[in-house]
């Protein structure tokens, strides 16, 4: 039987994110090593580990050791062509991907810049983690910007967050990349969830900010005009540049993060250069404000 590794890491920005060095993701880690890495994970939110060389299955089977794999979520039929990617074949995996086969996109959100945003926030189980390899990059931007939002919340002032504790907000998705969907009208064909503002998360016991610009649209209980105004608070410190880490991608890097505590967003790079990277995740569940709503939620399981 193999000994354990000790985990050994090194510190990536002062916001969040640390690189795991010396470990192989393509083998069959001890559970003790798993565990190490998970509990990294609590603590920085962000885990980096470079130089991998990992096939599709290699990357969910190293997945699956967080918990249940997550399927990509079905869009309405009418936005079916903005998340459809001809080498998508396997529900479990999404390729995030410019690159095209005789005109038609092999992935999904290809190119350009990318707002801040949860990934499925705007569902009832948003993904608990995310898992991303890079496969091809292009020769500068496409980085992804990580926020810490257990430093935004925080940072935020306690008569702001005495006025939006027990709050929920809508996040709604329309499978753009850097645009608010339109919530003036009929938005039942368009998948949306209500979310506390400020959730509590469930291992670490910390409350972070559970807000994001793409996908966060309006807060419950208040007016267009002052749910925009505090919107824009809330982004902004979400985004402040003293609680991101921003992940300049090498090939064969593969980060995971904490969904349930940070947003992530993408720079702008060249669309005449190929990008791809393959994503996996992890099914989430039910998201709340206090501690003691898990424990109740538990004991009707």
């Amino acid at each position: 039987m193999d000994e354990p590794l000790s985990v050994r890491y090194r510190p990536l920005s002062p916001a969040c994110g640390v690189e795991i060095l010396g470990l192989d993701l393509s083998a069959t880690l001890p559970q003790q090593t798993v565990d190490e890495i998970r509990a990294l994970w609590n603590e920085h939110i962000v885990l980096v580990f470079r130089n991998q060389k990992i096939t599709e299955e290699e990357q969910l089977q190293f997945a699956s050791r967080f918990g249940k794999l997550g399927d990509r979520k079905p869009p309405p039929k009418k936005l079916k062509e903005r998340t459809e990617g001809v080498l998508q074949n396997d529900q479990r995996v999404m390729l995030v991907s410019n690159k095209t086969i005789d005109g038609s996109p092999i992935g999904s959100f290809g190119d350009g810049d990318m707002w801040y945003h949860i990934d499925s926030g705007y569902s009832k189980n948003p993904y608990t983690y995310t898992f991303l390899y890079g496969v091809e990059l292009p020769s500068e931007g496409g980085n992804t910007l990580f926020g810490n939002m257990y430093l935004a919340y925080e940072s935020l002032s306690e008569e702001l967050k005495g006025k939006l504790a027990n709050q929920k907000a809508l996040h709604i998705h329309q499978y753009e990349r850097r645009a608010r969907v339109d919530i003036s009208g009929d938005i039942s064909e368009i998948p949306h969830w209500y979310h506390p503002v400020f959730v509590t998360h469930p291992e670490s016991g910390r409350k972070s900010l559970f807000v994001d610009r793409l996908m966060t649209q309006r807060i419950e209980g208040c007016t267009h005009e002052e749910s925009e105004q505090l919107l824009e608070k809330l982004y902004a410190a979400g985004e402040n540049p003293s609680v991101v880490y921003e992940h300049e991608w090498e090939l064969g890097d593969f980060v995971m993060w904490d969904n349930r505590c940070a947003i992530h967003g993408r720079t702008w790079f060249d669309p005449k250069e190929s990008r791809l990277l393959r994503r996996c995740t992890i099914e989430g569940g039910p998201l709340y404000e206090e501690l003691s709503e898990y424990s109740q939620n538990r004991l009707q399981l």
